[in-house]
């Protein structure tokens, strides 16, 4: 009884300290390894992945609260803008490097990722190079091929064993202390984008009413159903990404170029192209392959806000053809 306690104390901990309990808390450079046992070990902490689960049924409150096009707009643009910051920041930036950007760039970057509640930049870009290590092996925490659909989709997010931020695998950005301040407290961001939707909400409710909204309507659509798709689209990439669509290339995984998804992930349906060349800024090589992504990121580098984008080398769109056309 008194372990159980322990571990129902722990998991609720984790909620607000994310690194409580862990190596990384100790300053330990120790750590388990993500071996294929533990890969396959599935055990799930119901506990700390409650808020997680919550977050997925106050969807159901869209019957309560109705709906208004100003909420609706709300929650596309909350969607769109931290979409890029997944697929810009932390994957392309923190992840693979594929560009460079300020300290403050960065930190900026990682705040905005953050706010999809998709847990810290470090443990995010850890898993994240863990996967490209190992793709479609038996060590890949969410491959399809060795996992399942449904556990390569969202199980492996609840998994005990891939809680840890694997610090071991990104100490290039775990050495700034504001970066490791967001990751241990991953929560701290979500809930303050939370409430100030909330708040706007409010404040369009006191000053336009005839909007139609209100706080709690705006924190349902704006935050939680946002979310909500924000995850699982995010997601398909990891599951759908690997099963449905194109191969232009021969890499060693099941990876697919898939339309869909690059319009839904702004640019990270283009899964052969990118685990063919991962440090590339962009992951649609053509002028056709939507890359909504990389659009913004060349944008913002016309301003000085980011640079050094890195190209896709010319010798790289030549080798591995499995369409049998020249680049």
């Amino acid at each position: 009884m008194q372990a159980i306690l322990k571990r129902s104390s722990l998991a609720v901990i984790r909620w607000f300290d994310s690194w409580a309990g862990t190596t990384n808390d100790k300053g330990s450079a120790a750590a388990e390894t993500l071996t294929a046992s533990v890969a396959k070990a599935r055990t799930i902490d119901w506990g700390r992945v409650a808020p997680f689960v919550g977050l997925h049924l106050s969807c159901l409150f869209v019957f309560k609260v109705g709906f208004s096009w100003v909420a609706l707009t709300t929650a596309i643009t909350l969607y769109v803008v931290r979409m890029f910051a997944i697929t810009a920041g932390y994957h392309r930036y923190f992840a693979h490097r594929a560009y460079r950007t300020s300290r403050v760039g960065q930190f900026l970057m990682a705040a905005l990722g953050a706010s999809a509640a998709q847990r810290g930049p470090l443990w995010w870009a850890a898993h994240h190079r863990h996967h490209h290590m190992h793709s479609d092996e038996p060590e890949d925490i969410h491959s399809p091929k060795q996992q399942g659909v449904f556990w390569s989709h969202i199980g492996w997010v609840l998994d005990r064993s891939n809680f840890r931020s694997r610090i071991e695998l990104i100490k290039d950005f775990a050495k700034f202390p504001e970066l490791r301040f967001l990751d241990r407290f991953d929560i701290l961001v979500p809930v303050l984008l939370g409430v100030s939707v909330f708040l706007f909400g409010v404040a369009l409710e006191t000053w336009a009413p005839g909007l139609g909204t209100n706080g709690w309507q705006m924190l349902v659509w704006g935050f939680v159903v946002s979310t909500i798709f924000l995850y699982h689209g995010t997601f398909t990439v990891n599951s759908l990404a690997h099963l449905v669509g194109k191969r232009r290339f021969a890499t060693k995984d099941t990876s697919r170029n898939n339309l869909f998804i690059a319009l839904i992930t702004l640019g990270e349906g283009w899964h052969n192209n990118h685990h063919h060349y991962q440090a590339s800024a962009r992951q649609g090589f053509y002028w056709w392959e939507i890359d909504v992504s990389y659009y913004i990121l060349r944008t913002l580098s016309v301003f000085g806000i980011v640079w050094d984008l890195r190209p896709v080398p010319k010798r790289a769109m030549g080798l591995r053809r499995l369409d049998q056309k020249s680049a």
